[in-house]
């Protein structure tokens, strides 16, 4: 199998943090009323994100990632009754400025070290993406910051993974695909790319015709692949 040589990130999630939104905002001043529920409506505001995006997808229905971001936050404070135009412009802030997880920056600096590049492969849209990445501080560790809006369309949709050859002049096996998404880290490898699936929770591997090829804890695990003998 040929080398990898360049390591490629999904975001939301596998690089950035989407229970942080919710979580600050419960903590802040004023967020007693989230205090309780914050969890509850990060979980659904997630699941709501990515069943939208799947149903635009699979509909032709499409809008940008951040439309889809605000229609599940609406959905999520509605079902957890904390509807409040000022808590919901809260969320959305904190939303866009997500914190990353802790091991990003060496992770990114690892993986450059060993000679690939390094990019993101989002549903975010570019404007959601570049504030994220610039409130991380990881810019200068990218190669490229690539978007499904770029197509039209969101993940697991070939179009999308098929940048990345576009972007970067690689074959799909040259290519280590990151995500903390379990389908799309299967659907990923069912595309050809090499792939890690980041699974923080211990959760079972989806029931699906592809599995990834690799499953880590954190995102530690992509240095200790890119490393591997033969990669």
């Amino acid at each position: 199998m040929s080398g990898l040589r360049v390591a490629v990130f999904d975001a939301y999630g596998t690089l950035f943090d989407v229970s942080a939104a919710a979580r600050e905002a419960a903590a802040a001043p004023g967020g007693e009323a989230l205090a309780a529920v914050w969890p509850t409506l990060a979980e659904v505001w997630r699941r709501k994100q990515l069943e939208y995006s799947w149903i635009r997808s699979l509909s032709g229905a499409h809008a940008d990632f951040w439309t889809v971001t605000c229609d599940a936050l609406d959905y999520a404070m509605a079902a957890t009754g904390v509807e409040s135009d000022a808590l919901r412009d809260r969320l959305q802030a904190l939303y866009r400025d997500l914190r990353a997880y802790p091991e990003v920056p060496e992770t990114l600096a690892a993986l450059r070290a060993a000679g690939l590049r390094t990019a993101i492969l989002s549903n975010g849209s570019p404007e959601m993406l570049a504030r994220a990445v610039a409130a991380a501080g990881i810019g200068a560790a990218l190669d490229a910051v690539l978007s499904a809006e770029a197509v039209g369309v969101f993940k697991t949709d070939p179009r999308v993974y098929a940048l990345v050859g576009a972007t970067f002049g690689v074959a799909p096996a040259e290519a280590l695909f990151v995500s903390s998404n379990g389908w799309d880290a299967a659907a990923a490898a069912g595309y050809g790319f090499r792939t890690l699936w980041v699974n923080r929770r211990g959760d079972p591997v989806d029931r699906l015709p592809w599995r990834p090829d690799h499953v880590g804890a954190d995102l530690s695990a992509a240095v200790a692949v890119a490393r591997a003998p033969g990669r």
